[in-house]
């Protein structure tokens, strides 16, 4: 046998899947994260799904990880201690920024911490003009002396950053080398290799917050390396990029600031998956796991990128899934606020001590609290029984609160999920209502170890009709991360009026960026046949701040390529915006390339029906506090792993897995489709 592994290190539980390439068997597994290493939590959730299938490590073809490290870093501040090297008189710019406050009408909004401070930001002589030509060379010497100062402060990562560098790099390439002789074991990030793109201030952000996870992600990697090498791993493992592609380790380690959405961008690719698989185009995907929730739109197929970002106040330009997160989780605290008003998040038990009826110490009531008290999860255990939990004491800190609020117990534990789910389909009418797309018109894909469990009351909340759990929903994240492949991304900005705009010069932009594509395919040893290139070009009206992405045509760009440009930013500016502006100049922006190298995917085919009949699965019966009702409703219990294709159950019903439990209400029916997913619908 020869297994593909995909291992999802999250806040509370570290989820691995591994998938057999010659049976198609898919087994998961699911063990407590481990904050302090998270590498070792890793490796051993890979020995014990290892020890399922009774494997060894050296039968593994593929390991994919997605990690939160670099997020972690860069919310809690554990980044290292980094100098920055800028063009004379703009040192001030990282703290500048864009004079925005955070939130418009709070005078007391606190911008998050510049991470390189004052005594560490020197500035040097030197000038590039916007048309990229040299107005003032690089006063080599006093870059020199630059970094002798940083290097004499105790930095050990330096950032450099010029005006103007993504026109032209020679003055950051010539500062790469005195970085080389000067101060070797620094970690360095230039800025045309990490944004190659105009708007100084996001590509000086950007270029710092590379610098200041460097270090961090490089400790980590080879920690972990080691970790897997001497478990017997004979192939290079994988690291997820944001963008939904993988990347090797080593390559991640050179670019951290490519990864802060690592673990919930893979959910998306599954998502996006799943799609083609049952012919459903649009989907709205929740993936709520024990810290966070992450929603997305998927319109037709597929999730829109975005080349740039805000991630916890720091400004990013490099591709990301369109994802948007919310601090809403199974380990969310509960608590009352100054002004004696229920509030839920963002604050999280975490994995250690974790919701109360861990028993580890926590006495807050969490929303996995609030859903042991009302038994929509099991009240016993979790895991199948490999992790017991106590009932009791999420009764205790649910009735603390409650007498704080002056509420029943019942009545402040459905509270809780209320507000949560209220937070949750906030963020997704940003990302769908806000957008120009309706939710009703979508399909809610609900996964993570909480997700199933709310699915249906956010469904409800939001209008939508149908809610669809994964056959895996506690790991789909790692899941997907057997569904990918290889990506990495190539951008020049050059802005170019679309009106009478050279196709010539075009043509050329897109060759130059397509053979920086082949070199990476090269680099990685991807087969010509694995080899996919997509182009894309970043668009506005001539004047606006924001721009939007259009697909290109491969081949030589031509008239009916340019007007197919305008077409389709004329058609993606009404879906946002709701109006197309006649007559306003065109401007194209950024040429962009996504290079993708095709790997072997886990295949899933569909199964026979076998008919709506579902006792076979049935393990008893529970008491559930069911909002519908507002009191306790004796409810059907099924096994998951027994359900087959064709079966049929109607609410109420609680349908338990090892990784998850999804709640059907009392107005709902689930069937299970070709794929074993679940599909909730209202009964009729």
């Amino acid at each position: 046998m020869t297994w593909r592994i995909g291992v999802d290190s999250g806040g509370t539980f570290t989820d691995v899947c591994l998938f057999d390439e010659d049976s198609g068997e898919v087994v998961t597994w699911k063990v407590s994260s481990t904050p302090d290493d998270p590498s070792r939590g890793i490796t051993q959730g890979v020995a014990e799904g290892l020890q399922q299938v009774s494997a060894s490590a050296a039968e593994v073809s593929f390991l994919g990880h997605g990690t939160t490290v670099a997020t972690n870093a860069l919310i809690q501040g554990r980044g290292v201690k980094t100098g920055l090297i800028t063009t004379e008189g703009f040192r001030d710019l990282l703290e500048i920024g864009r004079q925005k406050r955070p939130h418009l009408y709070d005078l007391q909004a606190d911008k998050p911490e510049t991470l390189v401070t004052r005594d560490l930001r020197l500035g040097v002589a030197e000038r590039v003009r916007p048309d990229g030509t040299v107005e003032e060379g690089l006063d080599a010497d006093a870059f020199r002396a630059a970094v002798r100062s940083l290097k004499a402060e105790g930095v050990q990562s330096v950032a450099v950053s010029f005006l103007y560098s993504f026109l032209n790099a020679e003055h950051e390439k010539t500062a790469a080398a005195i970085l080389t002789e000067e101060f070797p074991e620094a970690f360095v990030a230039i800025s045309h290799r990490i944004a190659p793109e105009f708007r100084e201030y996001e590509r000086l952000s950007t270029t710092v917050v590379n610098a200041y996870l460097g270090p961090v992600m490089q400790v980590y990697v080879k920690a972990l390396q080691k970790k897997l090498a001497d478990l017997g791993l004979r192939v290079a493992p994988q690291l997820t990029q944001s963008n939904g592609g993988v990347i090797a380790f080593d390559t991640a380690a050179e670019n951290p600031v490519r990864t802060v959405l690592s673990g919930p961008s893979t959910g998306v690719v599954a998502a996006q998956a799943i799609g083609r698989m049952t012919g459903t185009d649009n989907l709205i995907t929740f993936d709520m796991g024990g810290t966070s929730s992450d929603v997305a739109l998927l319109s037709n197929g597929k999730c829109r990128v975005v080349n740039e970002s805000v991630v916890h106040g720091y400004p990013l330009k490099v591709p990301m899934l369109d994802i948007h997160t919310v601090g809403a989780g199974g380990g969310s605290i509960a608590y009352v606020d100054n002004g004696g008003l229920l509030k839920v998040g963002p604050r999280s038990a975490g994995a250690n001590p974790g919701p109360a009826c861990y028993g580890l110490g926590n006495a807050e009531p969490t929303v996995t609290d609030a859903n042991v008290l009302m038994q929509t999860q099991n009240p016993e255990y979790l895991l199948n029984g490999r992790m017991k939990i106590d009932r009791s004491l999420s009764q205790a800190a649910v009735q603390t609160l409650a007498d704080k609020l002056g509420l029943g117990l019942m009545e402040t534990a459905n509270g809780i999920l209320d507000i949560v789910i209220a937070n949750m389909a906030k963020a997704i009418r940003v990302i769908s209502v806000q957008r120009g797309h309706d939710p009703r018109d979508y399909t809610l894909l609900a996964f993570g170890g909480a997700g199933p469990v709310q699915a249906a009351r956010l469904a409800r909340a939001l209008g939508m009709t149908r809610v669809m759990i994964p056959r895996t929903p506690g790991v789909l994240c790692a899941l997907g991360l057997l569904m990918t492949d290889l990506r990495a991304d190539f951008s020049a900005t050059s802005l170019t009026p679309l009106s009478g705009a050279d196709t010539g010069m075009l043509s050329a932009t897109y060759a130059d960026l397509e053979a920086q594509a082949e070199a990476w395919f090269d680099a990685e040893d991807i087969l010509t046949g694995a080899r996919l290139i997509e182009r894309s070009v970043d668009v506005r009206y001539a004047g606006q701040n924001y721009e939007i992405s259009v697909p290109v045509t491969s081949g030589p760009v031509t008239a009916e390529t340019l007007r197919q440009i305008e077409a389709g930013f004329e058609a993606a500016h009404r879906q946002l915006y709701g109006f197309v502006a006649e007559g306003e100049p065109i401007q194209l922006v950024t040429f962009r390339i996504a290079a993708s190298g095709l790997v072997e995917k886990a295949d899933f085919q569909p199964q026979p029906d076998a008919g709506a009949d579902a006792t076979a699965a049935i393990t008893g019966t529970r008491p559930v506090w069911m909002p519908e009702t507002g009191d306790f409703v004796e409810t059907t219990l099924y096994n998951r792993d027994r359900l087959l294709a064709g079966n049929r159950i109607a609410g109420p019903a609680i349908i338990d897995q090892m990784d998850s439990t999804t709640v059907v209400p009392p107005d709902m029916t689930a069937t299970v489709d070709a794929y074993l997913n679940l599909i909730l619908e209202q009964s009729a």
